[in-house]
């Protein structure tokens, strides 16, 4: 409850901001417009936005979902076959060099016009996140546990289900939260380099025809729906990993 209601004392705050600079700066609407003109334009279009928000909010899903299990996956190969990590790994690192944005027309090109591109641009995105704060994860398990296992008789399989996984869950859920909020990227990048549907195709098209109020409709429903989905993962991963202890 209290968090709602820091939210919303936020959320009227920035709004009040925005008018504020609109009535400093007397920008014209076609440039900057108010938040009354974006609340109007939000219920004209509501069905258009709507359509829109769900296919951009299905490429995010399944970005994160793909990303997740790809990242969590990989982190495990790293860890735990030693060839993987001495090749891979600075494969891995290197391949953050290149912008993922230069590569969304290439995936345009390759996978279509479709959900495809947009889902694989943004598994790019999830990717390293999750890779690289469970493999920190697993590689940081507290010695003690691991000498008492071994001492105990326990396999290497045993020790990854029983201790290195569970002890590397908090630190994959910081990834994951990361991911999580990156992932909306890489959806909208995918549609504005080409798509036929998609809160980032509407946002283009209404920005080629001067629908600005139409284009921070969809800006707005895209902000919403990243926030809600990072809160929503958020306190899913705190039921999942309950022994992570915020103390703060």
């Amino acid at each position: 409850m209290k968090a709602a209601l820091r939210l919303a004392i936020v959320a009227t705050g920035l709004l009040i901001a925005w008018q504020a600079i609109v009535n400093a700066t007397e920008a014209p609407p076609f440039i900057l417009p108010g938040p009354f003109a974006v609340a109007a334009a939000l219920v004209r279009h509501s069905g258009l936005l709507l359509l829109n928000a769900g296919t951009t909010l299905a490429e995010i899903l399944l970005g994160l979902s793909l990303g997740a299990a790809l990242g969590a996956f990989s982190a495990l190969i790293i860890a735990y076959v030693r060839p993987a990590r001495l090749w891979l790994l600075p494969v891995l690192v290197a391949s953050q060099a290149v912008p993922v944005f230069a590569i969304a027309p290439v995936l345009v090109l390759w996978l279509g016009y479709g959900m495809a591109s947009k889902v694989a641009m943004a598994v790019l995105i999830i990717f390293f996140p999750v890779t690289a704060a469970f493999y920190d994860g697993l590689s940081r398990t507290e010695p003690g546990w691991l000498d008492l296992a071994r001492s105990m008789g326990a396999s290497r399989w045993r020790q990854l289900i029983h201790l290195r996984i569970p002890a590397a869950l908090p630190a994959c859920a910081s990834g994951l939260r990361v991911a999580t909020a990156v992932a909306p990227i890489g959806a909208v990048v995918g549609e504005w380099v080409g798509a036929s549907a998609g809160l980032g195709y509407l946002m283009l098209h209404a920005n080629a025809r001067m629908q600005v109020d139409l284009m921070f409709a969809a800006l707005v429903v895209l902000a919403a729906m990243a926030l809600g989905l990072y809160f929503a993962v958020d306190h899913l991963l705190r039921l999942a990993v309950p022994w992570q202890v915020d103390t703060l």
